[in-house]
């Protein structure tokens, strides 16, 4: 049984809470937040107790720590988790600093802890699967990669202001995924944003849409595009085009139902949200953490990985700015 202390009691933080709860292998012994009231209300559904970061680390009794509180928070909790030689799981990314997401990369791998990312999509069924096929060699030489990553509407403009722009914050996603799929490192990044979805996001100096196109040393591109706006649901495909076919990763929908007439066939919306569609996703990713602290080794995706994607956020954003491919 690990015992976890999780900082944040938010949205994400509710989503980790329960999954810990759910989990035979795992109990919510601690739960840390700003807000008292948030921290104490979700404690009190899972049996847990409210701390302090101090007390928390210092519990011998906490075996790992599971960080879903405010990316400025990050780095700081991954490091004191590290130096308490607790495996931690934090939500992405480490910092919007690549300098000081490196530094405190540093600090985990110095303490031999396990440090795992929460690029939870890694962990998504579909995806997984269309990963393991493109492995296998089933479509042949990958040549084109397409990902779309869409949200239903834009976040509130505080959270924009905060969150280190569409490039780090939503876009960091498509990133290791366009890693991971390619299995090659891009070399080169070319990309295009604007404001359209709404013009008080351009106002606070961030872009709404975006397209990038990444080429990796072999010549493979992918390209992957992005908007605060889909009106019919929350917009997540995947196409691999390889020498001897293609894969595709579908929209997950809110059923299989389907009407047909003589206008048309017509079938269900995509699920709405990314607590919805990537629920499996996200319970996947705690047990493959959970293993990787019982077995202490590393997990599949690790901050190293943080820092890469951060690399291709920064050269997309210096390419939005510039008009000019960046070599990355």
């Amino acid at each position: 049984m690990i015992s976890f202390c999780q900082f944040g009691a938010g949205r994400i933080g509710q989503i980790h809470a329960g999954n810990i709860a759910l989990n035979p292998k795992a109990r919510l012994k601690t739960v840390v937040d700003v807000n008292p009231q948030a921290a104490r209300a979700l404690a009190e559904r899972y049996g847990a107790a409210v701390g302090d970061p101090a007390t928390a680390l210092a519990d011998p009794g906490i075996d790992a720590v599971l960080i879903a509180s405010s990316t400025d928070t990050h780095a700081a909790l991954v490091e004191a988790a590290a130096r308490a030689k607790k495996p931690v799981l934090c939500e992405k990314p480490l910092d919007l600093d690549r300098k000081r997401a490196q530094a405190c990369l540093d600090i985990a791998a110095k303490a031999g802890i396990p440090l795992m990312l929460g690029f939870n999509r890694r962990f998504d069924p579909n995806f997984s699967k269309l990963h393991k096929q493109l492995r296998d060699g089933r479509i042949g030489r990958l040549e084109m990669l397409a990902i779309t990553s869409r949200d239903p509407g834009p976040p509130p403009l505080d959270y924009v202001k905060v969150s280190g722009g569409l490039f780090r914050d939503m876009m960091i996603h498509d990133f290791d995924m366009a890693r991971w799929l390619l299995g090659e490192e891009p070399v080169q990044v070319m990309a295009a944003a604007s404001s359209l979805v709404d013009s008080a996001i351009g106002g606070v100096g961030d872009v709404d849409t975006a397209i990038v196109t990444l080429k990796t040393a072999a010549g493979t591109l992918c390209q992957i595009a992005n908007s605060r706006r889909a009106t019919y649901g929350y917009d997540q495909r995947i196409e691999a085009l390889g020498s001897k076919g293609m894969l595709r990763a579908n929209n997950v929908l809110e059923s299989t139902l389907e009407f047909a007439g003589e206008a048309g066939v017509v079938s269900e919306k995509p699920l709405h949200f990314f607590l919805e569609r990537y629920a499996a996703a996200y319970r996947l990713e705690l047990d493959h953490f959970i293993e990787a602290v019982e077995q202490k080794k590393p997990p599949m995706v690790g901050g190293a990985d943080g820092v890469r994607a951060l690399v291709l956020a920064e050269a997309a954003l210096e390419s939005s700015r510039t008009g000019r491919a960046v070599g990355v």
